[in-house]
């Protein structure tokens, strides 16, 4: 870089006379470094631009759960739900119970799958027949309507999730924003049906003329063995797609249970007190 250096400085008796110096008397001269020159190091700041995480569906499950686990008080009996996003829930009381924080917790499980973790993770366990009544049971969704009516069963649990959530004096739903519907049915994903094995075609095909209207398409579930998928209590389960939703979920449900070898369904209709659901933009609760 050129600097600028004066060789000579004028006196102040002289600054009158400066005007009349011809240029070479007051002599300016661009100085340019020399090669050895050394200069202090430049230092060079990098700044990354970082752009928010993003969530994972199980993230969101997962910060849907751990707001659940809110309503959680010592000495509760809990009905423990089946599925991902119930695994969630368990894990966390799990977590609880071994710091302290939670004590004298009884968890009835919906499953057998729930069960094992439960007990995996010291979790005291009951079943309904010892305790009929039971404070709060915390299970997911598979869809949930602008009114906190369910779809639930896709995990395969939902004769016994019916039944132990309908023993609870208050039963929180959590769920992701993925799950949220205009009308039960509107995921076209499935609607189970649990059915006795004992000519279960029959059933299947009730059940498809029965809501020929919405477009269905009935389904056996099969496992990843291709034989049909068998329940907790050794049922089956038919799967209803629908193609437009369900335009009157408590008449369908009635229509469906009043059918011979149906053993449950899907709709859990005015069960749920609250639902948590979390999303992109944070943790909503919706309650009745």
């Amino acid at each position: 870089m050129a600097s600028l250096s004066f060789l000579s400085t004028p006196s102040s008796s002289s600054l009158s006379s400066l005007h009349n110096t011809t240029p070479s008397s007051a002599r300016i001269f661009l100085r340019t470094p020399s090669p050895n020159f050394r200069a202090s190091p430049t230092k060079i700041f990098s700044i990354k631009a970082q752009s928010a995480p993003v969530l994972t569906q199980d993230d969101l499950k997962k910060l849907a759960a751990d707001k659940a686990v809110d309503y959680v008080k010592s000495g509760m009996v809990l009905g423990l739900g089946t599925g991902s996003t119930a695994a969630f829930v368990v894990a966390k009381l799990g977590e609880l119970l071994k710091t302290g924080e939670l004590t004298n917790i009884i968890g009835v499980p919906t499953s057998k799958r729930t069960e094992e973790q439960a007990r995996s993770l010291n979790i005291p366990l009951s079943i309904l027949d010892d305790h009929p009544h039971i404070d709060l049971a915390i299970d997911g969704a598979d869809e949930v309507d602008p009114l906190l009516n369910l779809v639930k069963g896709r995990g395969g649990a939902l004769l016994r999730e019916k039944m132990v959530e309908a023993a609870s004096d208050e039963f929180v739903v959590v769920a992701d924003e993925t799950k949220l519907v205009d009308g039960l049915g509107g995921s076209k994903l499935a609607m189970p049906v649990e059915v006795v094995q004992f000519c279960w075609k029959y059933n299947l095909v009730r059940l498809q003329e029965l809501f020929k209207d919405e477009g269905v398409e009935a389904k056996l579930r099969v496992g990843e063995d291709g034989k049909p998928y068998v329940t907790d209590n050794f049922n089956y389960i038919v799967d209803l797609y629908f193609e437009n939703p369900i335009k009157d979920g408590y008449a369908a449900g009635k229509e469906i249970s009043g059918l011979e070898g149906v053993v449950e369904h899907g709709l859990f209709l005015d069960m749920a007190t609250a639902v948590i659901i979390a999303g992109k933009t944070g943790v909503e609760v919706k309650s009745k």
